[in-house]
């Protein structure tokens, strides 16, 4: 495999611009993943996410309880699809898309995930109550974060 300085350098660069951890692109068979560990006195570890800075006029609904062990297995789990930013409403000072105690549908949009400047909205993927939400507004997310959880 020929490696290409020049796109690893631009990964590395979307990766301090967005604030990711990781990145993975993919032509043909050719696959390329730049990842980027802070070093702790020589020894690889994972940092916390830098805290942002949430919209205040943006409800918070997080909630405050850290996710039990067994929260991944529960059947309500909404998790991420994707690394990004998590945000709660449609644009700063709009109401949040869901709140704890809220009924929901089958294909309600329940938060949206900014991954490379680019929004996806994450749906419901059954109906419902939202029982648990477990991000804050703006904050960061990984692949198979738990977001909230629908009973």
């Amino acid at each position: 495999m020929k490696i290409d300085e020049k796109a690893i350098r631009k990964l590395a660069g979307l990766l301090e611009e967005t604030g990711l951890t990781e990145i993975e692109v993919a032509e043909g068979e050719q696959v390329l993943r730049v990842a980027k560990m802070p070093l702790v006195s020589g020894v690889p570890s994972v940092a916390a996410p830098p805290a942002m800075a949430s919209d205040p006029t943006v409800p918070q609904a997080a909630n405050t309880q850290a996710p039990s062990a067994d929260i991944h297995d529960h059947p309500g789990a909404v998790t991420s699809p994707m690394v990004g930013t998590a945000y709660m409403a449609a644009e700063p000072g709009a109401a949040a898309f869901v709140k704890k105690g809220d009924t929901i549908a089958e294909g309600d949009t329940l938060m949206i995930i900014e991954a490379m400047k680019v929004m996806n909205p994450i749906k419901a993927h059954k109906a419902g109550t939202v029982t648990q939400i477990l991000v804050e507004n703006g904050q960061p997310v990984e692949f198979g974060d738990v977001l909230m959880v629908v009973e």
